[in-house]
């Protein structure tokens, strides 16, 4: 990884030397805009709207417009933002650690000791996680101002950018006015269909199957050429009934759910094996071939 960051943590006349990293990554397969009829990139050009020239990035400034006057911002005119020249992760409050709202929390990123703070890293580290406080601190990343949190995560100190109070929206729904009235059958099946789906929260078990399928759709591309027929590859999935979907009553879903979590967790009676079933499993993995026509 590569430090995008360096400063120091400080609080008091404590000062800790550290480096930030990006502690997360997008997984996401990289795609781009083509012409569909030859396959010719995209791209957007920096045109100017007055004279229609195209404008080198180095001569491109940030601008505000109030609707009526703009005032343009040049690097230098960013630069001179106190804010921008601090090197510091100020701590304001020591917290605990149920006080922070998830929903506030924004980026994350991991803070490496500089190898003259090893002890005053350890020691913060150290006093964090026994007192289960968080540090919420002001640093300035990228010409703002942030609002976030220090905290504790195994042996390493996170800093997770946060949203500002004034950015978190206020849920005013009129839905949300009224109480509907919850009989004490339905809320005892309603916990009895959580139980039957409790578990402890592993992230390794889950899958983001969307890119997968894309990155298999594109290695399915590559190998049989552009004119590969996506249905043959993957199979075609029945068509949803139009329309919209059967109201069903609240109690009865219930009752339902927690009947079928019940059903999947009780072993199932062994059916004689079929000689024909590894047969059925590679016809389905593999891709449909098409019957040749007779002679």
């Amino acid at each position: 990884m590569r430090a995008i960051w360096t400063g120091a943590i400080t609080f008091g006349l404590v000062n800790v030397p550290v480096k930030v990293y990006s502690a997360t990554e997008d997984h996401d397969v990289a795609l781009h805009q083509v012409h569909d009829a030859d396959g010719g990139r995209i791209r957007y050009q920096r045109r100017c709207e007055i004279d229609g020239k195209v404008i080198p990035y180095e001569h491109i400034a940030k601008a505000y417009d109030d609707g009526d006057r703009t005032v343009i911002l040049t690097p230098e005119d960013l630069s001179s933002l106190p804010a921008e020249r601090s090197r510091e992760i100020d701590v304001v409050e020591f917290v605990p650690n149920e006080q922070i709202d998830p929903m506030m929390l924004d980026r994350s990123y991991y803070l490496e000791p500089d190898s003259k703070s090893l002890k005053a890293y350890a020691l913060l580290r150290k006093t964090l996680e026994d007192e289960d406080r968080t540090a919420i601190v002001n640093f300035a990343l990228r010409q703002k101002t942030r609002l976030a949190a220090l905290r504790v995560r195994g042996n390493v100190l996170v800093l997770q950018t946060m949203l500002w109070h004034d950015e978190i929206r206020e849920a005013d729904f009129p839905a949300l006015d009224s109480t509907p009235r919850i009989t004490e059958r339905e809320l005892k099946l309603s916990a009895a269909l959580m139980e039957s789906f409790a578990g402890d929260f592993e992230p390794e078990k889950f899958t983001d199957e969307y890119q997968e399928e894309l990155r298999r759709l594109i290695d399915a591309k590559l190998e049989q050429g552009e004119s590969m027929d996506t249905a043959e590859t993957f199979g075609e999935e029945p068509e949803k009934a139009k329309g919209g979907g059967e109201v069903i009553d609240l109690m009865e879903a219930l009752q339902r759910s927690v009947e079928r979590s019940r059903s999947t967790k009780e072993p199932a009676k062994k059916a004689p094996a079929k000689k024909t079933a590894a047969k059925s499993t590679a016809d389905k993995s593999a891709p449909a071939k098409k019957a040749k026509k007779p002679a």
